[in-house]
């Protein structure tokens, strides 16, 4: 077994579920969160990179997955399907409360500048300085963005009622 393949295995068992996670809140279904973690891991395996540590990778791992949610939610296909409530739940999805999955929803319908920054910060415990690092933005930028993004989240869960 060569090291690429270390790394990527290593990657798996370490990160996995987090990918996942991550996968799940970006793209709203669990199958296709499953299929974006799948994508991750054979483009690390496929192109090996070299990491100065586990956070590098991690924060690698993650921008990664959030860059193909982008790309999912752009998609041809999501537009022409219907709704998640339309959905019975998939067994071994996660299960989230009214309140969360509510929350989840508002974030989802964030312009993606604002949903990755907010899911960065509050689901994944990044600073605005390591958000900007993976994003290539500045720690203030980020900072404004988190900032507007909770404005608008705060507006949208008010319209919702949710709050």
């Amino acid at each position: 077994m060569d090291s690429k393949d270390n790394t990527a295995l290593y990657a798996f068992r370490r990160f996995g579920d987090d990918v996942l996670r991550a996968a799940y809140a970006g793209c709203g279904s669990y199958a296709e969160a499953e299929d974006i973690t799948q994508e991750v891991f054979l483009t690390l395996h496929s192109h090996p990179q070299t990491f100065r540590d586990d956070d590098h990778l991690r924060a690698w791992l993650l921008r990664c997955a959030m860059n193909r949610c982008l790309n999912y939610r752009k998609s041809f296909r999501v537009s022409r399907t219907g709704s998640l409530e339309e959905l019975p739940e998939m067994p071994g999805s996660p299960v989230f409360s009214e309140a969360e999955n509510g929350i989840r929803s508002a974030i989802a319908k964030l312009p993606e500048k604002y949903a990755t920054v907010i899911y960065l910060y509050y689901y994944e415990g990044y600073k605005a300085r390591e958000i900007g690092d993976m994003l290539g933005k500045s720690e203030n930028t980020v900072s404004s963005l988190l900032r507007r993004g909770r404005e608008k989240l705060r507006i949208e869960l008010e319209e919702e009622g949710t709050v």
